[in-house]
């Protein structure tokens, strides 16, 4: 049973809070694109959304690049306000007093609170509406007060301005908000990669002419031809032709399917060595190809409502700069009635308040750790699931590509004639198959090259439909088959020594002039590393599952070859992500790690998803870490990583909240007259903060090394 597959139904941006509406319709081979529409829109003709999706896009990136654009403008001009500031002429030792310098500042200041600002107060604005106070309502109140209370001491209030301060917390914080974007912008491109699976043209054939058109003008019921190598265009049935066709990247089979008259094909597979003849039964959102997408986009969309811990400790560390900043005006108003010194001491608490640490307390640590592991063959596109990664408890493996190298290599080499080497018997295989696309016949001929085994020239070389290849090589006839050759010769089928697991290996024998003379045998190999990468997940209590379309032989073979706690076969991109499902149902963390189309739905469904680097940009568009080496064993070293990260994080908001926990009291005068935390020591105290985080930070570089 097929699962009824759920439209998501339309989301929001999170940065402009428009709406994404889905654009799909019947006929349209492009069914990904989305457009910011307001809701009156929806009922327009679909085909004004077609470029929507690019302009989703793009509008997101504008959002990221207008951060770091707002960043680099703002950190220009902090540099003359740093000069100017009287506070940072006293510990520097220098002065720059020339008429109307404090107006100057002013006027930059001005600048960089409106220019600089603005994306904090409109995004206080919108957390407030939206009942959701986090970091921007923060930084907002922080930079308001600020710039507030320095404006009033440049018309004469008395104190110092805290205009130096207020620059600096908003270059920080755009430099923060730019590098935790620019790792959330790449969500969509998952869906564009699935889109690029299919064909811009298709050979149709229309009035008993075959005639070139565009992928979307392609209809259901159009018969089509597909050559050898073409991609299928769209869900179909073979109406004329056989062919063996890689569905690998869709389904999980790592062994070509033969396809020949009246069975099914899948748009985005690719043809083999022959060509088809097809009837179109499926395009747009009725295609398997759709459905995948589908499922990757709602999987994606639950995913992105994890909220991050920072925005939780920005919370209450604005409700509480608040409160505690109003208290102690009233107090020290009531208790001096002096309006310069309450107006001081609460600016003091705000400023002291101000997240210069928070701010870079994880993106700092985001950034070094991205860099790293860059170098460690791992690539983070999803900070909040690579987070998680450090709660692991069962990771689930796709087989082909992943587990295993995804290509069918010789196992064997069996002679049938003592005259004639191992050798001999590749280097005529190998010859013979040279100029076919099969799965075998590259394997075969990868063989031969491992070994340095020049290849004869073959000629009068053909296809046998069906069963293999034939040639004259050296003056004899060779043929190179799979067992069918015999059955359609009424021949017995040459002896297979017990020792090869037909469950597992892809059989070809070689016939020199008609004579069986040697065997080959085929299959998909196992990573060198993938068992050393289970034993450490077992020593972790990580329990390990294979994941494939495979066979339950195959599936079995591996899964008992490396020791892993399970396996579940034959399991279809749909169900795949209904499987990771039902393990998460239980009350397991899991990741999952794929290579190819097929896992999309899964790796976007799990809490962790995973890509081999050598596998489609699908998965790793789809992914949240990907694997550049697509090695196993790495899925191990990404998982210390994340804890080593996360410890990380954890250790710099400690730093970040625990010296506003001493700060802000000192600054509201809980010891005066003992003592008081003047504004320029609360602004050092922040500043020396952010240091020690930033340090910290970088201590992760070394435990790395």
């Amino acid at each position: 049973m097929h699962p009824e597959v759920i439209n998501p139904g339309p989301g929001k941006c999170k940065k402009c809070r428009m709406d994404l509406i889905p654009v799909m319709h019947a006929g349209n081979t492009d069914p990904l694109r989305h457009a910011h529409q307001h809701h009156e829109a929806a009922a327009n003709n679909v085909h004004q959304g077609q470029e929507g999706h690019g302009a989703h896009d793009k509008h997101a990136g504008h959002h990221t690049h207008d951060f770091l654009k707002r960043f680099r403008v703002c950190l220009a001009v902090t540099i003359p306000i740093l000069l100017l500031s009287h506070m940072v002429q006293q510990w520097l030792g220098f002065e720059i007093r020339f008429p109307g310098h404090k107006y100057v500042l002013l006027a930059l200041s001005t600048f960089i609170y409106m220019y600089g600002g603005m994306p904090f107060l409109k995004g206080m604005v919108g957390e407030i509406k939206d009942k959701a106070i986090g970091m921007m309502t923060l930084v907002a109140i922080a930079i308001s007060v600020a710039f507030i209370y320095s404006v009033a001491v440049v018309f004469g209030l008395k104190g110092m301005d805290f205009f130096w301060e207020l620059a600096t917390l908003i270059d920080i914080m755009l430099l923060g908000h730019w590098l935790e974007m620019r790792s959330e912008m790449a969500a969509s491109k998952a869906l564009e990669s699935l889109v690029a699976l299919l064909p811009s043209t298709v050979h149709v054939e229309r009035n008993g002419e075959v005639a070139d058109i565009s992928l979307k003008e392609l209809r259901n019921g159009d018969r089509v031809l597909v050559k050898p190598g073409e991609k299928i265009p769209a869900d179909g049935i073979v109406t004329d032709g056989h062919s063996y066709v890689n569905e690998s990247m869709l389904t999980g089979e790592s062994v070509p399917v033969k396809k020949e008259k009246d069975q099914k094909v899948i748009g985005g597979s690719i043809n083999g060595d022959g060509a088809l003849k097809l009837q179109i039964t499926a395009t747009g959102n009725d295609s398997y190809l759709n459905k995948v997408i589908t499922l990757v986009s709602s999987a994606q969309a639950s995913k992105s409502k994890t909220q991050n811990l920072a925005d939780k400790v920005a919370k209450w560390l604005t409700i509480i700069s608040i409160t505690v900043g109003v208290i102690t005006f009233i107090f020290w108003f009531n208790k001096e009635n002096d309006l310069a010194f309450a107006l001081e001491r609460m600016v003091t608490v705000m400023v002291t308040a101000c997240p210069h640490a928070l701010g870079v307390a994880i993106p700092l640590v985001v950034a070094i750790s991205t860099s790293l592991s860059a170098t460690h063959g791992l690539l983070i596109r999803n900070r909040t699931a690579f987070e998680s990664a450090r709660n692991i408890t069962t990771l689930i493996f796709d087989k082909t590509g992943t587990l295993t190298k995804g290509v069918h290599e010789v196992e064997r080499i069996i002679s049938l004639d003592n005259n004639i080497t191992e050798d001999e018997l590749l280097r005529y295989a190998a010859s013979v198959q040279q100029h076919s696309e099969h799965h075998i016949a590259h394997g075969l001929t990868r063989k031969a090259k491992e070994k340095s085994l020049q290849l004869w020239r073959v000629e009068n070389f053909s296809y046998i439909p069906g069963v293999g290849v034939k040639g004259t090589v050296n003056g004899k006839l060779v043929i190179s088959a799979g067992p069918h050759y015999f059955k359609q010769n009424n021949q017995p089928v040459p002896a297979t020594p017990s020792s090869v697991e037909l469950s597992v290996e892809t059989i070809n024998y070689l016939l020199i002039d008609n004579q069986p003379v040697g065997i080959f045998t085929l299959a998909d190999s196992i990573r060198e590393s993938s068992a050393e990468a289970i034993a450490d997940l077992k020593q972790m209590n990580i329990k390990s599952y294979l994941l494939t379309g495979d066979n339950e032989n195959i599936a079995k073979s591996v899964a008992e070859k490396l020791r892993m706690d399970g396996y579940l076969a034959n399991v279809l991109p749909h169900e795949k992500q209904e499987r990771l499902k039902a393990f998460q149902a239980k009350g397991h963390i899991v990741a999952m790690t794929g290579d190819g189309v097929n896992d999309a739905p899964a790796l976007a469904q799990a809490d962790v998803g995973i890509a081999v680097g050598s596998g489609t940009d699908v998965a790793a568009e789809t992914a949240d870490v990907i694997l550049v080496n697509s090695d196993p064993k790495d899925v191990v070293g990404m998982i210390a990583f994340a804890k080593a990260t996360y410890n990380k994080m954890i250790q710099n908001l400690i730093w970040a909240v625990g010296y506003n926990l001493i700060a802000i009291p000192l600054a509201a005068g809980i010891l005066y007259p003992k003592f008081v935390l003047s504004p320029a020591m609360g602004a050092v105290l922040m500043s020396l903060s952010t240091i020690i985080v930033a340090f910290n930070a970088q201590l992760l570089r070394k435990q790395f090394k």
